[in-house]
Order: C-alpha cells, then structure tokens, then sequence
C-alpha cells in the first residue's frame, strides 16, 4: 500500500465524514490522480467511472482498480470531460474533482460547472477541491499549470454565477500544509523545475501523478506515522480551522438551483 502525503490524508478524512450520511449511487470523477477518492468511493458502495487527460494516468487507474473494472463497477477512460458528447453519458449523483478547475481558463470552469449540472440526477451533487489562498501562490501552481488559487468568494462566484447554491465550504489541511509550504516548495523546486518549460496542457497532464520524493512518495516505514489514526490530531485541528482563510485547499458541495427547485 502506498504512503500518502499528510494533505491528501486529511482531506480523504474529511471526504469520508461528509459521505457518509450520503446514500451511494453512481458518480464520475474528473481527474482521478492516483485513484484516492475513486478508492474511496468504491469502498463506500459507489459506483462510476474516472476521466482524464493522460493515458498513462488511466493505465494506472485501470490496473490499480481491474477487479471493479471486471465487476462493472468502475471504469477509467482517456477522454476531455468538457469534449465529450453530453448524449453518450449517463446522469449520475455524484460529480467530484479534486484539482482540476483551477488548470481551467474562466470561460472552461463555467462550461466544466454546466456541463457536470447537465449531468446530475435531480438529487445531484457536486463536489470539489480546489487551491486556495492566492498569497500562497508558489512554484508547485506554476508547474502545475493553474490559473488561480482560489478564495471562499471566488468559490461562491463561481458556483452562484453557473446557477448553483453551496451547501457547505470548508477550509482544508491548515495549518499542518502551511508549516510545510517551504519545504514543499523546495522539493518540488529540485525536482520538477523543468516542467516550467512545458506548455499549459502539458503540465495539466503530468500533474496527476507525480512522483517527489518525501512530497508525493514516502518510504514504507513512514506509514507508521502517515496514517489517518496518527493524524487524527490534525484531523481535529483541521476542522477546528476550517474558516481559516490561510487554508491552501478548499473544499465545497454545490448543488444546481435547477435540480434544488425540482426537489422542493
């Protein structure tokens, strides 16, 4: 089992605490990563399928989760979620991303919301985590071609302006990411300061998985610490701070007003 950084620890935490009063159905995932929250989601009785731009992104994916493949619980495929034809997909309810709207110009983030309120049952909801903070803009938003960090306003206009009402926005990760910030910034310096070189789509792509050194990949004996029950302190002081606006992630549900008004 791989050791994950103490952030993605935290907010897979705080993922599961609010999923689990929210009965499980089919959800699409735009930009799985290394699969965290699709591993999550299939643990929790979900089912549903990942989209990203990086093949070798979804050749991951796809080893890493061919049992539910093979089941018909999960797919994995190599496509643009915004270029897809809207008719081919199903309605589900669940759309998430975690790191993903903030690699959109403005005019892609609105079309990437219409397209996901498109797409949710009348009982759908979409989740997100962003960047947050713009004053901690650093080299990992350059290599990673965002951008913008967001803030809680930007984050409300964003989803007011697409026809949506957040139902809970909660800052993530602080202060433990914050401590970490300048050593983060120097492992990322050292090890991936070529991708500045890249261009935009390039670096969006090479930013789902990425492999630095005590950033992104640990040695094995570091589970005995980076784990979600030594954590749970933090865990604790995560959700103690979570109006914190120094948090460098963000984390909001939205529902379409559309879909709200049908409910009611």
């Amino acid at each position: 089992m791989s050791v994950l950084p103490p952030g993605t620890i935290l907010q897979l935490m705080y993922l599961k605490e609010r999923l689990t009063n929210i009965p499980p159905g089919r959800f699409i995932e735009v930009g799985p990563g290394a699969g965290e929250i699709s591993r999550l989601l299939l643990q929790l009785g979900w089912e549903g399928i990942s989209y990203d731009l990086e093949p070798r992104t979804i050749q991951l994916i796809r080893r890493r989760f061919s049992r539910e493949i093979s089941a018909g619980r999960y797919d994995a495929e190599t496509e643009d979620f915004l270029s897809i034809d809207e008719g081919s997909l199903k309605k589900v309810n669940l759309i998430i991303s975690c790191m993903v709207i903030e690699h959109l110009s403005d005019d892609m983030a609105d079309k990437f919301m219409q397209r996901s309120s498109d797409l949710l049952c009348d009982d759908g909801l979409m989740i997100g985590f962003v960047p947050s903070s713009p004053a901690h803009w650093g080299i990992e938003d350059d290599i990673a071609g965002h951008y913008r960090r967001y803030t809680r306003d930007s984050v409300l206009d964003l989803t007011g302006n697409n026809g949506y009402e957040v139902r809970h926005l909660a800052g993530l990760t602080y202060p433990i990411s914050n401590i970490l910030l300048p050593i983060s910034n120097f492992l990322v310096r050292r090890a991936e300061k070529s991708k500045l070189l890249m261009s935009e789509i390039e670096k969006t792509k090479a930013s789902g998985i990425r492999d630095v050194r005590f950033k992104t990949t640990f040695p094995s004996v570091l589970s005995l610490v980076l784990n979600r029950f030594f954590l749970l302190p933090l865990y604790w002081l995560q959700k103690a701070f979570s109006s914190s606006s120094n948090s460098l992630v963000l984390y909001f549900e939205a529902v379409p007003q559309q879909l709200k008004t049908k409910g009611q």
